[in-house]
């Protein structure tokens, strides 16, 4: 069972609900869709599962016939009630009531340490989200998300692509990535300007390259910070002319032509050079300090 458009509208209109633009909400009302997204996810009993962005459930209920274990996270406060009621038989679902951008992973994820996230993500937290969830939370294995579809694009970019950027190296470093199907904007309520796209992360054993994550992703944000300049100019006050001699790195390039393994070596030429010395440490910004980050 799940919903159709019919039946979603009856939803909305018996509780007084409406899709909220605040939450990018355009809810899936074609069950051969949500069926065809539980298929690709390709997850069965003994698996755990994360939804993201629950809904009023359609999907949530094409997840739970496949008899995996979901755990379904949902912010908006409307639509939570609703939510419980449409999943209330099915025994393998377990609804959460909070924000994906600020929920404490460790905990929530315990049951397991290998989770496959499946959702129909917003485009303003599409990126942010996916990067966060490969950057800190291990546990999840592989993601099978909906989204619009220039972001799908970046996900799966490489270089000398348009779409070719931070995140793009960033899902290189821990995944592989693969657009698997695409959505028409006609299975949604409401209907969308854009297209979607289907897109599979799959996290890879170990990094692509050896490079450490942090200071690897310090000197990749600060190059595509100002991606149309050369990279001896984008990276002044990092790099050095010898550094890209070191690392067998064009410095007249610009960011979207490097490759992963070609930030992997120019990073790791920056941190041997400034290995052991303060005063270039301090200028550059490497290694990063405790507890910071790479780029969205």
């Amino acid at each position: 069972m799940t919903l159709t458009r019919s039946q979603t509208s009856e939803l909305l209109a018996r509780h007084g609900l409406a899709p909220r633009r605040m939450f990018g909400q355009n809810f899936v009302v074609e069950p051969e869709t949500v069926r065809r997204i539980a298929s690709l996810a390709r997850v069965g009993n003994g698996d755990h599962v994360l939804e993201i962005g629950a809904g009023l459930g359609a999907l949530t209920l094409a997840l739970a016939e496949t008899g995996a274990s979901v755990t379904a996270v949902e912010v908006d406060d409307g639509l939570i009630k609703v939510l419980r009621e449409n999943v209330a038989t099915c025994n393998n679902v377990q609804v959460v009531h909070g924000d994906a951008m600020q929920l404490e992973w460790d905990s929530l994820l315990a049951a397991s340490d290998d989770w496959t996230v499946v959702a129909n993500l917003p485009y303003n937290v599409a990126t942010p989200l996916v990067a966060d969830l490969l950057d800190g939370v291990m546990r999840v294995r592989r993601l099978l998300v909906m989204v619009q579809k220039e972001v799908a694009q970046r996900f799966v970019a490489k270089p000398g692509d348009e779409a070719f950027g931070a995140v793009s190296v960033k899902v290189q470093y821990w995944a592989t990535a693969r657009i698997v199907g695409e959505v028409s904007s006609a299975v949604f309520l409401p209907r969308p300007k854009v297209s979607s796209s289907l897109v599979e992360i799959t996290r890879r054993e170990t990094p692509a390259v050896t490079a450490p994550f942090e200071p690897l992703f310090r000197i990749v944000r600060q190059g595509f910070a100002t991606r149309r300049k050369m990279l001896r100019r984008a990276l002044d006050g990092t790099a050095i002319a010898r550094d890209f001699e070191v690392a067998q790195v064009n410095p007249e390039a610009r960011a979207e032509q490097l490759t992963l393994d070609e930030w992997s070596r120019l990073t790791e030429a920056v941190l041997t050079r400034t290995a052991g010395s303060p005063e270039t440490t301090s200028q550059t910004g490497l290694p990063p300090g405790p507890g910071q980050t790479g780029p969205s």
